[in-house]
């Protein structure tokens, strides 16, 4: 099964908060840095619908515009602790 895929951008401290939480649970996820690479950027909106991050894009359910606080529940949701 492929990775999940979460966009971000730089400078943003959600994205930072994400990454962060996501390697310290050591949950593996595909990065694509949404702030240079329009390709990406392009991709994000149209699976989302909006162009805020960061988005993550879990095997075809979509979290848009979040924190670390709506991350947490949507990840249990999923199986993942």
């Amino acid at each position: 099964m492929s990775l999940p895929i979460l966009y971000i951008k730089r400078g943003c401290p959600w994205c930072d908060e994400v990454v962060e939480y996501l390697d310290r649970k050591k949950i593996e996820v595909q990065t694509f840095l949404v702030s240079s690479d329009r390709e990406a950027m392009q991709e994000m909106v149209a699976l989302s619908g909006q162009s805020k991050a960061p988005t993550l894009d879990w095997h075809g359910t979509v979290l848009a515009d979040f924190g670390v606080d709506e991350l947490v529940p949507f990840l249990k949701k999923h199986g993942v602790n």
